[in-house]
Formats: structure tokens, C-alpha cells, sequence
């Protein structure tokens, strides 16, 4: 049976998804952030016949995620999201979503399928040397993070805001370590979506004139020492093996591969 889940259910459902904090980063920051009775959200579950919450789906604005472990009812989640008129994104781990697939009616124009990894412990992190110093990002930061970023050619045509970037370190669901160099900033490494269980790392990366001096490992290396000091999971996407070999180095492990579809 599927049904709209309420604030009623919120304790069944933060239970469900918090078995895999990692997986379900958005979905727990979300009902941490929003709750059941948004305007902007809301949260189907999936119950078998003895009553027990075996797949969740929620809506945030546009973007649909589902999380079902086992078997669930694919064919009635699908419906949910062919009767909705205003999605559009779908995403989740790989497998759970291409269940659904068969029963959507729309094909994604741009499916993306990104490596998921997690880490959970800080014993592999890099030791920062005494001589290289690192500041914590501070909201008036946000602009110099975004140039960062955008002067990196693999980061360059990402979708980026230096009002949201100002407004997640504001709210404290994001943050960033950096290093300067005669005022630049040089080097960066984010946290973003954080909530009471886990967080997401982004954005981590060097100006192309000083790589290759560790500076990038020594910013995430800060940042993951800190999360992972507060209790937080912490994990990452990444499509380039050889990125995924440089966060494997310092603790992180596959745990499957996203799908994110544009429809």
C-alpha cells in the first residue's frame, strides 16, 4: 500500500532511512528541513502487507527521489510520478530507480549516472603540514569560492550561485576550508546538503597552476576531519575514476552509483 506519509509517520520513516545516511542524505535533510506539511514537499511511503515502511518517495520543488532497499511496489510509485505534471528530475540509486523505469511513461532526455561513495571513518586522512594554512569559509567567501570554481576547467560550466553558496554557509547546512596565496584564493573543498546524520562533499579542487602540490587533499582532509568529528557520514559523487582513486586514498568506498534523469 501507498500513501502520503505525515508528520504522524515521521519517526517510522527517519528510522527507515536513517539505516543508510549516506544513500539518503537528501531524504533526511529534507524532512529535517521541511517536514511533511510543506508546500514545497512532500512524501509518499510504501508499506507491505504487515505494515512495515519498505520504500520512500519524496518531492522537493521539482525533483523526485525514491529509496526502496528490497522489493517494493515500482509499478505504483511510478504513477505517482506519471500523474505529476511538474517534476523535472528523478533520481536515486541506480538500481532502485531503473525499477521504476519500465512503468514511466516519459523517457529521460539526459540520464546521468554518477559513482556514490561514502566514508565513514577519519584514520586515512592526510596530515596537514605545520607550514600550509587553512581558513574556514565565512558567508562573505561565497563569491571567491564560485570563482574558484569557475576558473577550474573541470568545474567550469557547473550551474553555480553565489547567493545560494552565501545562503547554505549562512544556514549552516554548508561549509568550506580554503587556502590563499597573496589573497587568492587557490584552493577549496565544500560540504553541502549537511544534516543531523551525514553530509556531501563538493566542489574540491585547485587553480590548474598550483595542483598537483596536495593543496585540494589538505582543504578535504580538513573539512572530513570535522564532519566525521561531529558524527557525520560523509559522502560524494564523482564520473572521473581517477578523482575516484584520490578519495579512495583518504577513505572513502563505492557504495553504488546515482541516477540523476532530466525529463
Amino acid at each position: 500500500m501507498i500513501r502520503k506519509l505525515t508528520e504522524l509517520d515521521r519517526e517510522t520513516t527517519m528510522t527507515f532511512v536513517s539505516k543508510k545516511p549516506a544513500e539518503n542524505l537528501f531524504i533526511i535533510g529534507d524532512i529535517e528541513g521541511y517536514g511533511f506539511h510543506s508546500s514545497i514537499q512532500t512524501l509518499w511511503g510504501d508499506f507491505d502487507d504487515a505494515g512495515n515502511l519498505r520504500g520512500v518517495l519524496l518531492k522537493y520543488d521539482q525533483n523526485f527521489i525514491v529509496y526502496a532497499p528490497k522489493e517494493f511496489d515500482a509499478k505504483g510509485i511510478a504513477n505517482i510520478i506519471n500523474a505529476d505534471t511538474s517534476y523535472s528530475y528523478l533520481s536515486g540509486i541506480e538500481e532502485m530507480v531503473n525499477q521504476l523505469r519500465p512503468y514511466l511513461k516519459a523517457e529521460p532526455k539526459s540520464p546521468r549516472v554518477f559513482y556514490y561513495a561514502k566514508c565513514e571513518s577519519a584514520e586515512f586522512l592526510n596530515l596537514i603540514p605545520s607550514d600550509v594554512s587553512l581558513e574556514k569559509a565565512q558567508p562573505e567567501d561565497a563569491e571567491a569560492i564560485i570563482g574558484l570554481m569557475r576558473a577550474i576547467p573541470e568545474f567550469a560550466e557547473g550551474n553555480y550561485s553565489v547567493e545560494h553558496k552565501k545562503a547554505t554557509l549562512e544556514k549552516g547546512v554548508a561549509r568550506a576550508y580554503f587556502i590563499e596565496e597573496n589573497g587568492v584564493m587557490i584552493s577549496s573543498a565544500s560540504s553541502t546538503a549537511e544534516n543531523s546524520q551525514s553530509a556531501m562533499i563538493v566542489g574540491v579542487g585547485t587553480l590548474p597552476e598550483h595542483q598537483k602540490k596536495g593543496l585540494a587533499s589538505y582543504c578535504m582532509s580538513k573539512l572530513c576531519g570535522e564532519l566525521l568529528a561531529e558524527g557525520k557520514m560523509l559522502c560524494l559523487f564523482y564520473d572521473n575514476p581517477a578523482a575516484g582513486s584520490i578519495y579512495k586514498r583518504i577513505g572513502f568506498v563505492d557504495i553504488g552509483k546515482w541516477c540523476m534523469w532530466k525529463f
